[in-house]
């Protein structure tokens, strides 16, 4: 019976896996496609399309702009949400459960909802679709998980070092520079990182928000109106690469562990 429930575990671990990962692993395989046409026979391993991918400028000055945007924004989103954790946490805010449900809010409110109401906002306040707006449009959707990362790793533990620096002396600003956020630089760079890789692969906020200078999701989504072929799956793999890389960066971040 045993060996059994052992059997049914591994093989309904691998139909989960297989389920998950199946549809990468054919992207990635016919990235490498060396024909034109992403069907089989596989024909490869050829490395043409991306750098067909590489020689297109407009793919990679969408490339350029998705890290920018979310390199700035997630910044942004990060230094706003350890500011605004580190003031629930440190003091006596009235209504504070209220005002961090608010502030957590955009985590269950649709990204189209957002995407059309920043649209509408901006609209109405002269703000012309652009970079800026899209970034303007991750860190409200980035903020609230930052705040939610950094907030649940302020424990009281880290007050007592806190006030033992204002006892020696410190002022306020130093006390938050030199030691609360190093005490707190893995949830910091966990907030960060995990906010680069939903920025990174955003499309419904940027979509709506950019005109003529878009993120790579847009511009991949403006390849596959004309079909698919190897080249979008080239550039899918590469999205594919650089969130793998952000995800296990923030896994690091998230799990480190200072030695005792």
């Amino acid at each position: 019976m045993r060996t059994l429930v052992r059997i049914t575990s591994w093989v309904y671990a691998a139909a989960i896996y297989g389920f998950i990962f199946l549809p990468v692993v054919v992207l990635v395989l016919f990235s490498l496609q060396a024909t034109s046409f992403p069907i089989p026979p596989f024909t490869g391993p050829s490395l043409r399309w991306y750098d067909a991918v590489l020689a297109d400028t407009r793919l990679t000055s969408a490339l350029i702009n998705s890290l920018l945007v979310a390199a700035l924004s997630s910044a942004a989103a990060v230094t706003l949400g350890f500011l605004s954790a580190w003031g629930f946490a440190r003091f006596a805010l009235p209504a504070s459960p209220l005002l961090r449900g608010l502030l957590t809010l955009p985590l269950t409110v649709s990204y189209l909802i957002i995407g059309m109401g920043l649209l509408v906002l901006f609209n109405w306040a002269g703000v012309p679709k652009s970079l800026l707006a899209a970034g303007i449009g991750h860190v409200v959707i980035n903020l609230p998980l930052c705040f939610a990362i950094i907030y649940s790793q302020m424990g009281d533990h880290q007050i007592n070092i806190e006030r033992a620096a204002r006892d020696l002396g410190a002022p306020e600003w130093k006390v938050l520079l030199l030691i609360t956020v190093p005490v707190m630089a893995p949830a910091i760079f966990a907030g960060f990182f995990l906010s680069m890789t939903f920025s990174w692969d955003e499309f419904v906020i940027s979509f709506l928000l950019t005109r003529f200078d878009t993120t790579l999701p847009v511009e991949i989504w403006n390849l596959l109106r004309s079909g698919l072929n190897p080249k979008t799956n080239a550039v899918g793999s590469l999205v594919f690469a650089v969130s793998i890389v952000l995800v296990v960066l923030f896994e690091l971040m998230l799990l480190r562990r200072k030695p005792a």
